[in-house]
């Protein structure tokens, strides 16, 4: 199995604040990041294909293809946006980047099969800050079984 990575930017605005606790209670949770008038981050995001290379091209996957489907369906989503107020696949979700990620997993899974039928999405590592980042595999995720039960190749490929 090959794993290929594409990393993109993006820079986004949000709050941690649960509307059921008092503000004191978040504001011991959340700190800074319960901020009434919201805080930025410079997000960096990487994506990881895996799959068998084509053997007439090589490629798991056209790298500029993946880049423009991430930048077409996530980017323009979320780049210079409120996650909390502007994104829809954020509304009514705490705007952390656990559900973030994992929002952006629901999109690219299966958006990725319209560029490629030789690999599945892997993972997802997004930063929010040079220390602080979360990885997401799927698991849990009904279409991540749909995906490898479609692409059986994709479950025993040896390279």
């Amino acid at each position: 199995m090959i794993y290929v990575s594409r990393r993109e930017h993006f820079n986004a605005a949000h709050k941690l604040y649960n509307p059921n606790w008092t503000r004191e209670k978040n504001e011991e949770v959340f700190g800074p990041c319960a901020n009434d008038n919201w805080h930025g981050h410079n997000f960096e995001m990487i994506v990881t294909v895996k799959g068998k290379p084509d053997p007439e091209t090589g490629f798991v996957v056209d790298l500029k293809k993946l880049s423009t489907l991430i930048k077409e369906r996530v980017i323009e989503k979320v780049d210079h946006k409120n996650l909390n107020l502007d994104v829809d696949f954020m509304q009514g979700k705490m705007a952390s980047c656990e559900n973030l990620v994992e929002g952006i997993w629901k999109i690219l899974a299966p958006a990725l099969k319209e560029i490629t039928d030789r690999a599945v999405l892997h993972s997802i590592r997004l930063y929010e800050t040079p220390n602080n980042f979360v990885d997401f595999y799927g698991e849990g995720l009904e279409q991540d079984t749909q995906a490898v039960q479609k692409e059986p190749h994709l479950a025993t490929a040896t390279v």
